[in-house]
């Protein structure tokens, strides 16, 4: 920049000088205005011979040399210096809008870090993130970025979570705890056991996200570029027939007047303000989300949850916290504890939250060496040995499967029948708990017009209805199984195609991939450091906040709003000051301004985009 602006300056004052400077000689006026112009367009001129080379023919470079060295042939010389001035100064504006979007990102995701303090052989080490092993135990000291995933073996902390989450409070961890590499210890001294390698780490993950969201092009943005190739040659093929053919055809008329208005054609013709301002609005949409703790991984994303008409919710962990606790146990035969125990024993290599919470009220260590043969068995429970003796733990359809007699629960709840050598033993009540957010969330939905809120839950009907009223969700599909759950999806979105809207799918991220992976968009809800959330979502909200999904869907339909502005601006002034051309209405003075000047403020309207606010 410090160069341009030196380049400019230098320019400009020589211009000035030109214009207003009372030189006996004209040709000293023309020499200082070719000398103004070989300063800012020199590297213009380099680029548009570079590409001729290349064959890339028609791009802004080669119709800013044509143009202005027409206007040098045909005498216009304070024009023609003009035009690249003013080019120049519209590149200017271009460069810091973009440097300015990259900053506010490359700060947000100031996350990689620099090193990692390793123990080998009882000294500490700072060495390069990359050559971390899983299973070395790392040091963070107070200050200093968490490297990479991991377990804290010892000491407790508060954790600076704002660069992954976007949330200012502090998060309180101790030994046990998982920590997020990307995160900053605050305060205290801890030791960390590191559980994935660096390229596998959640830091890496997201700056490879945000870094590649450019990549995956939205509808307009694929138009811009389509409509770049075609109409730049389509303009100079006129531009060239409106230099020649008027003055043959029309008698009186002369070459030097049709000349000078094609070429203020070609100026105009320059597509800059829409090639630039285009990727550079939803650049800053995505920058804008990142802050927010949502993470969008390219444009066509944010064009998508603009149209969203239909928001489908799984359940557990997304609209509830996926905390379950025991709320009862009723046994029979046996006695409540040694049903809480033989649930617990078949629960012990769950790691779904409904076993979590089994384990959790149980509470004491458990010997591996009484569990044989353990697996789960979607959609129904766990099937296990314990003791040589065969126990079934799950739903009524595993009870029905197993043609098991049992006494059936109405409560509301999830309910674990057990079951030990094809005789039914009794039953654990679990139930979970609703987010203070959800409600908001689907109020915050409806507000913003989306038509239909739907949930989807493999849990009991009784209890998903109870959750859809609590919340006020329009329809409720309760029972169904993974791929059910996929159907479901596939359905939604072969019925919204007619509406012209798009379905999103909002899921932990954990066991639901493959309905993230089908949806139009697929959004996992706080699952941040989860590995399937990351890979199969197209939008990861990083925190637990349902509200979140309306965040983005605002700052995704204002992201389009001013993608839309521009491109409605930008090709109404061409469009006019292309006609006043032709007719020699306009001089190339406003060709400039049509150019340069609607670059400017197509670039200067995209900046909005970085500093949207989801309020």
């Amino acid at each position: 920049m410090k160069k341009d602006i030196i380049q400019f300056t230098t320019a400009l004052i020589l211009y000035i000088v030109a214009l207003v400077g009372n030189f006996n000689n004209p040709i000293i006026n023309n020499i200082i205005f070719i000398v103004a112009y070989i300063i800012v367009g020199i590297e213009v001129l380099k680029e548009a011979i570079e590409n001729i080379i290349k064959g890339e023919l028609f791009d802004e470079n080669f119709l800013m040399s044509i143009a202005t060295i027409g206007a040098f042939a045909i005498g216009e010389f304070p024009e023609a210096a003009a035009v690249m001035l003013f080019y120049k100064l519209g590149e200017m504006f271009e460069e810091y809008a973009t440097d300015k979007s990259r900053k506010s990102i490359a700060s947000l995701m100031n996350i990689r870090p620099d090193y990692a303090n390793v123990i080998q052989d009882e000294k500490i080490r700072k060495i390069n993130p990359e050559d971390v092993k899983i299973n070395d135990i790392i040091i963070v000291k107070p200050g200093e970025k968490i490297p990479l995933d991991g377990y804290i073996i010892e000491g407790n902390c508060q954790l600076d979570t704002k660069a992954l989450t976007g949330e200012s409070m502090p998060r309180e961890v101790g030994i046990g705890d998982e920590v997020l590499s990307g995160c900053i210890n605050l305060n205290c001294v801890i030791k960390i056991k590191v559980s994935k390698m660096y390229g596998e780490s959640t830091v890496s993950k997201i700056l490879d996200l945000v870094e590649n969201a450019a990549n995956k092009k939205s509808k307009s943005e694929n138009f811009i570029t389509k409509f770049a190739q075609y109409y730049t040659p389509i303009v100079v093929v006129i531009a060239v027939i409106l230099a020649i053919f008027p003055p043959i055809l029309i008698k009186g008329e002369e070459f030097s007047t049709w000349i000078y208005r094609a070429l203020s054609f070609l100026v105009v013709s320059c597509p800059c303000a829409l090639v630039i301002s285009i990727p550079l609005s939803f650049f800053g949409g995505i920058g804008a989300a990142s802050k927010n703790g949502i993470l969008i991984k390219g444009s066509n994303y944010i064009e998508k949850l603009a149209n969203i008409k239909t928001m489908v919710f799984d359940k557990t962990g997304t609209l509830t916290e996926g905390k379950f606790e025991v709320q009862e146990i009723k046994s029979t035969n046996i006695s409540e504890a040694e049903l809480l125990e033989i649930a617990a024993y078949a629960e012990n290599f769950s790691s779904h939250p409904i076993g979590i919470s089994v384990k959790e009220r149980y509470g004491k260590s458990i010997d591996e060496n009484k569990i044989k043969d353990a697996k789960e068995i979607s959609g129904l429970g766990i099937e296990a040995k314990i003791d040589e003796k065969k126990v079934y733990v799950g739903n009524e359809k595993m009870m029905r499967e197993k043609n098991i007699s049992y006494e059936r629960c109405n409560k509301v709840g999830t309910i674990l029948y057990v079951a030990i050598n094809d005789k039914y033993m009794g039953y654990i009540l679990i139930a979970d708990k609703i987010k203070e957010d959800s409600k908001e969330a689907i109020k915050g939905l409806r507000i913003n017009n989306i038509t239909k809120t739907i949930m989807l839950t493999g849990d009991k009907k009784k209890v998903g209805e109870n959750v859809a009223k609590e919340l006020e969700i329009d329809e409720i599909y309760a029972e169904l199984m993974p791929d059910e759950k996929a159907h479901k999806i596939e359905e939604m979105i072969n019925a919204s195609k007619m509406e012209r809207g798009t379905v999103a799918f909002v899921g932990d991220g954990i066991n639901d991939a493959p309905v993230l992976a089908l949806a139009d968009v697929g959004i996992a809800m706080g699952a941040l450091g989860s590995d399937s959330a990351i890979e199969a979502a197209d939008v990861v909200i990083m925190t637990d906040e349902p509200s979140k999904i309306v965040n983005a869907i605002k700052i995704s339909r204002k992201t389009m709003r001013i993608v839309k502005e521009n491109i409605v601006f930008a090709i109404s002034v061409k469009v006019l000051i292309l006609i006043l051309s032709a007719f020699g209405i306009s001089t190339m003075w406003q060709a400039v301004f049509a150019d340069v000047g609607v670059t400017a403020i197509a670039v200067l309207n995209a900046i909005r985009a970085l500093n949207i606010r989801h309020n």
